[in-house]
């Protein structure tokens, strides 16, 4: 599958909360979205509250009408009470390797 969308989020969760951060995106209703290619969730090894996701889809429109949907809006809305800062950055994914 062809991705031309995509972007990387750093998120600092407040402090005790990088858990249940990691723990709730890594059931993210965009995880079973075929049109969602790449959703990758990691931690920083020297700040533990710090949390990134890149995310990788086949367009820019199938992003916007998924995260246009009830479910993803309750999702975002859930996950903010974790999070005390955000930083997103355009990406578009391009290749790589998984082991998982």
């Amino acid at each position: 599958m062809n991705i031309t969308h995509g972007f990387h989020a750093t998120m600092t969760a407040h402090p005790g909360k990088a858990d249940e951060l990691i723990a709730a995106l890594l059931t993210a209703p965009s995880l079973p979205d075929d049109d969602c290619v790449v959703f990758l969730v990691g931690r920083s090894a020297g700040t533990p509250d710090v949390v990134h996701v890149t995310e990788g889809w086949t367009t820019e429109e199938a992003h916007t009408r998924f995260f246009n949907s009830a479910e993803a809006q309750a999702f975002t809305a859930g996950i903010q009470q974790l999070v005390a800062d955000s930083h997103y950055t355009d990406e578009i994914p391009v290749g790589g390797k998984s082991a998982f």
